[in-house]
């Protein structure tokens, strides 16, 4: 099998992208086609033992269009854009040639009807000949000039495949041809002096008709080019982000070559100030890396020699060298280029339907046509009547408007999730995201960082920062986990690591080592019990650590346990806001995790997840999705693509974190570049407002048409009297083209909402009761804004916290504040603000949480901020 993409020239509207796909797609060997109108490309996959390229080409060409194989260098990638800007500054030659022929002609056609001054020579029978010849002679250049549309229209049309390029060719030709039959009527009327037969044909030539038909239609095609260069901005400056060259070290000699030269495993040198051309490890030196244009994050990122670099980053400070090890096509840039253009051409089912639809339109509208012409010839009307009603009806449908619908709003909505560090490599994910109403997550690495780090120090005779300066040097030697975590934590805080002697690992149990000249113990109760070393008071401590999920390591000499080093994978700092923003959006969130059922019961607890269901094998993983959707439900999964890839294939939408690597791109719809959780809140809030934005194109497409054929069919004219010029027709399908692409365009507009960060929470009675008090305030059309989520089980309203409501009585008052704090760093600081917090009259309940560094306080009564601020500030911390 192969897939080749193809570059396709000729297209204007869906039904001709309709039209090469459904040939495509019957033709023997070929497995699907996919065609996209807005990037003017068509994928291809088929078996290569019975097709070639030139045949697909050849089919393409027999159906009435262009094609080749696209290019697929970044260089000739360029080329393809200088193309497009050639192409929409021929369409702009196109349509100032169009209206400096079409306005004249429009003001001499209709001077007479509208009392606009005319030259004499206009005026009269006798002058008519000279008036409908003049407007035949303007209207001859705009028909030249457009001549794409008679060449593109008719071919289709005789190949049995009619395109929008049909009806303006046969809707132009025929008010053309007809403006021709009434000069020749006009010359007979001279000749044979019938000035009755001469003033009635020179008021019935449809050459202003013709002529700003095509003026409109170009202009709007003009429009709606440019519009498409806008929607895919996203990918332009993706690949503007790469530099065009790189200073590389081969055989001792630095030299400059072209990005696409550069080879695996080059030594590459950067400067400060440069962009990193590729991908790669650092070898010697160190940098601060501005990473923001892949990640989104603002800070710089250190980088020392053994850590990852990623081309089009930008070297802020520092000298480094770094070995090349993803180069041309496989660089973190290449591939978010490669996924945005893949979800921007894919097809979501709603597109799809549209194309189908648009596929049998046109040869309908033909046949609506013909016949509206015949029926009005039946019932009586003259010949020209009749034919102003089918050239009506054959310009007003051309379905632009329908055709444009999806594509547009799926091509900003990929492009603006591509800047929000989201990258949606389908279609159908984007359109699938909306409906989920289950999201599944793994513990490890997506909720959590991943790695264990140091989380509480508490000591006994000993400073608790010596304490970890001599546990960091008796590690420095382990090569367990949790010991890389103590090592670490030592760095952070610059202590200095003492000369170790007579290291011995004792597997299963911990380590014991010689430091300053005494014999210290790390690790667990069973290596405590065998040592028979007095534990005092600490087994207590350290059975709580292990309910929160936490690894307790005690410290100890020869007598005595001196202290405990708390050890856990921690939960990263947006993760709990994270599921507080699914849970208020109405989605479920489930927690799935292969750890212990104690440490996933603690994190279940720490974040107020519904449900946790531990101790899963990547198998168990899939099937609890399949569970889930067995129940009806749209299920999400979010994971690290590694051991979570059956699950991330067996869900409606698979995301995947992490920084875009291999495993997460192939296994997931959805990769979130930064591995921030909120980024999968984004990602079905952008899904959401596209959708939207696509069904209100539809739904303006179709009402357009479904108001606008009838009308120009005449089917009003008996009644009302409505008849629509075939003029006018042109002007308003060109605008409902515009008016389809720019609404789509407002989703460049798009920020993520954020409903459970800064909010208050009033629950059960109490929600009623502030509901009701803010109607009273005569705030009840604003009762949206002041209640942003409906608990509809507990009657409970999450609402903006700048609406603080007092509610008065017993028990009905319910509310959460949370405070950052900074300077706590272990158990103790964490009893301490809590103690302060609850001393406070009028606070429920204190929790802090030293991962987030943050105090949520519940409270019975209003207190103000500088209350709760002071008694933590008397604790003898920092209230940020």
């Amino acid at each position: 099998m192969k897939t080749q993409k193809f570059d396709v020239t000729g297209m204007t509207c869906s039904a001709c992208s309709a039209r090469i796909e459904k040939n495509i797609n019957k033709t023997d060997g070929v497995i699907e086609a996919n065609v996209n109108l807005l990037t003017n490309s068509m994928t291809v996959k088929y078996d290569e033992s019975v097709l070639r390229d030139s045949d697909i080409i050849k089919v393409v060409v027999d159906t009435g269009y262009g094609a080749s194989p696209a290019l697929e260098k970044k260089t000739e990638v360029k080329s393809d854009k200088k193309d497009d800007k050639s192409e929409i500054k021929e369409m702009k030659k196109r349509v100032i040639i169009s209206l400096i022929f079409a306005a004249p002609l429009f003001y001499i056609s209709m001077g007479h009807m509208l009392n606009w001054p005319l030259p004499g020579i206009f005026h009269g029978a006798e002058n008519a000949l000279i008036f409908a010849f003049t407007q035949f002679l303007l209207c001859l250049p705009v028909m030249i000039v457009n001549n794409k549309y008679y060449k593109v229209g008719f071919k289709t049309l005789f190949k049995g495949s009619p395109n929008m390029d049909s009806l303006i060719a046969i809707g132009t030709s025929a008010a053309a041809a007809y403006g021709v039959y009434a000069i020749y009527k006009i010359g007979y009327g001279l000749g044979h002096m019938n000035m009755d037969l001469v003033m009635q044909f020179s008021m019935d030539l449809y050459f202003e008709s013709a002529a700003v038909v095509l003026a409109l239609i170009t202009l709007g095609k003009f429009l709606e080019a440019r519009a498409k260069g806008k929607t895919s901005d996203a990918i332009k400056k993706l690949i503007d982000l790469s530099p065009k060259t790189a200073l590389v070290e081969r055989n001792g000699i630095e030299r400059e070559i072209p990005v696409e030269d550069v080879l695996k495993g080059d030594i590459v040198i950067v400067k400060p100030g440069q962009s990193i051309p590729v991908d790669g490890t650092i070898v010697f030196g160190s940098s601060s890396i501005d990473e923001s244009m892949l990640t989104g994050e603002s800070m710089p990122v250190e980088k020392k020699v053994g850590d990852k670099v990623v081309g089009a980053s930008i070297n802020k400070s520092g000298f480094f060298k770094f070995e090349a090890e993803k180069v041309g096509d496989d660089t973190t840039l290449s591939q978010i280029i490669k996924l945005v253009e893949e979800a921007s051409s894919s097809k979501a089912p709603i597109s799809k339907m549209a194309d189908k639809i648009s596929g049998i339109f046109v040869p309908i509208v033909i046949v609506i046509a013909v016949v509206a012409t015949l029926v009005w010839l039946i019932l009586g009307a003259d010949f020209e009547f009749a034919l102003s009603i089918g050239i009506a009806v054959l310009v007003i449908s051309c379905p632009c408007a329908l055709g444009l619908a999806t594509p547009t709003a799926i091509m900003v909505g990929t492009g603006k999730s591509a800047e929000n560090g989201i990258l949606i490599k389908s279609a159908e994910a984007l359109e699938v995201a909306h409906h989920v109403e289950t999201v599944v997550m793994d513990k490890t690495g997506t909720i959590t960082e991943g790695k264990p780090r140091v989380t509480d120090l508490v000591a006994d005779g000993i400073d608790e920062k010596e304490m970890l300066r001599i546990a960091a040097s008796a590690e420095k030697g382990s090569e367990h986990p949790l010991a890389d975590a103590i090592v670490e934590e030592a760095k952070e805080l610059n202590l200095e690591l003492y000369d170790v002697e007579n290291f011995e690992a004792i597997p299963g149990q911990g380590l014991k080592a010689k430091v300053k000249g005494k014999k210290y113990y790390l690790g667990n109760l069973r290596l405590i019990n065998e040592q028979k070393i007095n534990i005092k008071n600490f087994e207590e401590i350290s059975t709580k650590y292990a309910d929160e999920g936490k690894t307790p390591l005690y410290f100890a000499d020869e007598n005595n346990v001196l202290g405990i080093i708390s050890v856990a994978d921690i939960v990263k700092p947006s993760s709990g806001l994270a599921i507080k923003e699914f849970e208020a959006m109405g989605i479920e969130v489930v927690m799935l995790t292969g750890d212990n059922k104690k440490t996933a019961e603690a994190i279940r607890r720490q974040l107020g997840i519904t449900r946790a269901v531990a101790e899963v094998l990547p198998q168990d993983k899939e099937r609890e999705i399949r569970k889930i959707q067995e129940q009806g439900r749209k299920v999400a999964m979010i994971g690290d693509g590694i051991n979570d890839a059956p699950a991330l294939a067996r869900a409606d939408v698979g995301i995947a974190i992490g920084a875009g690597t291999d495993v997460a791109i192939e296994s997931a719809d959805i990769v979130l570049i930064r591995s921030d959780l909120l980024d999968a809140v984004t990602a079905v809030q952008l899904s959401k407002a596209t959708i939207k934005n696509i069904k209100q194109n539809l739904f303006w497409a179709f009402i357009y048409n479904t108001i606008g054929i009838p009308l120009a069919a005449g089917v009003f004219y008996g009644l009302l009297g409505w008849k629509l010029n075939p003029m006018f027709a042109g002007a308003a399908m060109s605008l409902s083209s515009v008016s389809v692409v720019s609404n789509a365009l407002r989703l460049k507009f798009f920020k993520p909402k954020r409903y459970a960060n800064d909010t208050v929470v009033y629950y059960g009675k109490a929600a009623e009761n502030h509901v009701n008090k803010a109607g009273e305030k005569g705030n009840k059309e604003n009762k949206e804004n002041i209640c942003i989520e409906e608990d509809k089980v507990n009657n409970d309203r999450i609402c903006n916290i700048d609406d603080k409501e007092n509610i008065e009585g017993k028990g009905e008052y319910n509310m959460k504040k949370i405070l950052k704090v900074e300077g706590m760093s272990c158990g103790h600081c964490k009893a301490a603000v809590e103690k302060a917090l609850k001393a406070v009259d009028g606070v429920e309940d204190a929790v802090v949480n030293l991962d987030e560094k943050t105090a949520e306080v519940r409270l019975k009564k209003e207190i103000p901020n500088d209350v709760l601020e002071k008694a933590v500030t008397d604790a003898g911390y920092e209230v940020v």
